[in-house]
């Protein structure tokens, strides 16, 4: 008889203490909007950043201040890429496709997590270079996306 009547408080102990655990994982839609229905991580205030899930693979996603996508990268278990959007698209770095130094060396941290870094360097003509480091770079993020010898 304690059985039947424990079963069904367990199963809503279950989903309670899993509630918050599914909640807490990314979300795998919304990429490329401006404002995605998303938690905002960023660590500036004059950045959005955004993180989604598919699978293993993880997309962090940046938009300036006004919601403009300015870029965004996938983080695999086997590489750091930029993807083709955002108006920045082709300023994005990472250390498996470095770019040559942006003009302006100033970057901000704008995301971290147990794995990567994400840093803007706002350039003088209004874009922006977007570089994404693994988080043992512990130098600037620059010289860990110059690749080569």
């Amino acid at each position: 008889m304690h059985v039947r009547r424990t079963l069904p408080s367990l199963a809503l102990l279950a989903g309670l203490l899993a509630g918050p655990a599914l909640a807490a994982s990314p979300p795998s839609t919304g990429l490329g909007q401006s404002w995605p229905n998303a938690t905002d991580v960023s660590s500036s205030p004059n950045w959005h950043v955004y993180v989604f899930a598919r699978g293993s693979t993880r997309y962090i996603q940046i938009n300036d201040a006004q919601g403009t996508v300015r870029g965004a990268f996938a983080r695999t278990p086997y590489s750091l890429v930029g993807l083709p959007i955002g108006s920045d698209a082709g300023n994005l770095s990472t250390p498996d496709e470095p770019l040559p130094p942006p003009a302006s060396r100033q970057s901000v941290q704008v995301y971290q997590d147990d794995t990567v870094q994400a840093f803007v360097a706002p350039q003088a003509d209004g874009t922006a270079r977007l570089m994404l480091v693994p988080t043992d770079c512990k130098t600037d993020p620059i010289e860990c996306n110059k690749g080569g010898p």
